[in-house]
């Protein structure tokens, strides 16, 4: 068995459109391909780095509320 830093991938691979950053594990289609060539130490930056991303994806855009709103109709 290898010595080193696992993976944060949870299997919920969605390529969130804006950020760009899958939401499932939240690194970057370049991080993911570059993974297992990747030393332990920037392993470690970009896991360190992971909570700040979340907080990105945590903002909606408003549903269905906000599209009758910008359509100037009034929800039910």
């Amino acid at each position: 068995m290898r010595d080193e830093i696992e993976s944060p991938c949870i299997k919920i691979c969605i390529v969130h459109p804006a950020e760009r950053i899958c939401t499932g594990c939240l690194r970057s289609l370049d991080e993911i391909g570059s993974w297992s060539r990747m030393t332990p130490e920037e392993r470690r930056a970009i896991i360190a780095a992971l909570p700040e991303r979340a907080a990105s994806l945590k903002q909606r855009r408003g549903g269905r509320a906000a599209r009758l709103a910008r359509a100037g109709k009034q929800p039910l």
